[in-house]
């Protein structure tokens, strides 16, 4: 990845957060977050909400390169459609392009892809909606996950345990765009894993207060605990090796983050690829930073770098 020590060397530079996406408010919070540490490193860095108001001013020559930390599909700019906007303005942006942001936007499709080149993932079921999602459980047995295909921050997820709660939980993911999935819940520890410049930041385990790390326990408790690096010797360099080959399978690039699980008997499960992760005070790739020794503001200078290789390209 190119390197440099001037702020000037980035341009004028649009952080466009918000937009219309499930995840508008943790987007938000993200933007601000970056802006504040882009503006204290010297970077002539302007917020922008959504993506009309963003390619407005691009079109008009606003800006030199684009910040993207928005989050999710459909006007959450996480999906590719931001990315191949920009690609036809021949506009630089950070983190992946648009097969990568696609790809990784699809949790059916992500597993499936994994699934061909022997990566380990849950077994699951795609589920259009309207569809027998009994039918879905008898495939795979409880207990299981049932989350919308193409939402993150565990939006719309739930956890069915009994048969019973099947029914609500396919209701309330079929509330969000696209597909749902059903998926065997794995039970053990949860791990995931921030990828920044082709490289894997230390692993972070997640133990949360109660037995489901959801969006309150992401955004809103104090209490879940996250342990930095989440392995030690040759697990953490197995679980390292299993996320960077799961991001570049998917076409990601830049920077992200890879969720994994490890069952009791030790295997470690991938769940899905974040391209815009957050980046909040609760959020998880800047704990990771810190712990590798980067601190907050030299990680968003970093992920604005990879803007620089995609101008190169």
């Amino acid at each position: 990845m190119k390197h440099v020590d001037d702020a000037r060397a980035f341009g004028r530079v649009a952080v466009v957060m918000g937009g219309t996406s499930a995840e508008r408010a943790v987007s938000l919070d993200s933007g601000r977050n970056v802006l504040e540490a882009l503006r204290a490193r010297g970077v002539d860095a302007h917020g922008i909400d959504g993506i009309p108001a963003l390619l407005d001013a691009v079109r008009a020559g606003h800006f030199a390169r684009v910040f993207n930390i928005l989050h999710g599909q459909h006007g959450g700019g996480e999906d590719g459609v931001l990315q191949g906007a920009l690609d036809s303005l021949h506009v630089p942006y950070t983190g992946s392009g648009v097969l990568g942001a696609a790809l990784s936007m699809d949790k059916i499709r992500s597993k499936w892809i994994w699934q061909a080149l022997a990566l380990p993932t849950p077994a699951f079921v795609p589920l259009r909606k309207g569809s027998d999602a009994h039918a879905a459980l008898r495939k795979l047995g409880l207990p299981v996950i049932v989350k919308p295909a193409c939402e993150g921050s565990s939006v719309g997820v739930s956890r069915v345990l009994a048969e019973s709660d099947l029914d609500a939980a396919a209701a309330l993911a079929a509330r969000y765009p696209g597909d749902l999935m059903v998926e065997q819940m794995v039970e053990g520890a949860e791990y995931t894993v921030a990828v920044l410049d082709d490289h894997t930041l230390p692993s972070i385990r997640i133990v949360p207060k109660g037995q489901f790390y959801d969006y309150h326990a992401k955004y809103v408790a104090a209490d879940t605990q996250y342990l930095c690096p989440g392995l030690q010797g040759d697990d953490e360099t197995a679980l390292g090796a299993l996320a960077l080959d799961a991001f570049r399978a998917l076409g990601c690039s830049g920077w992200g983050r890879v969720d994994v699980m490890r069952a009791a008997s030790g295997e470690f499960q991938l769940l899905e690829v974040n391209t815009a992760p957050g980046m909040t005070s609760h959020s998880l790739v800047p704990k990771a930073a810190a712990a590798a020794g980067m601190d907050f503001e030299t990680l968003c200078w970093r992920i604005l770098e990879t803007s620089l290789d995609r101008e190169a390209a």
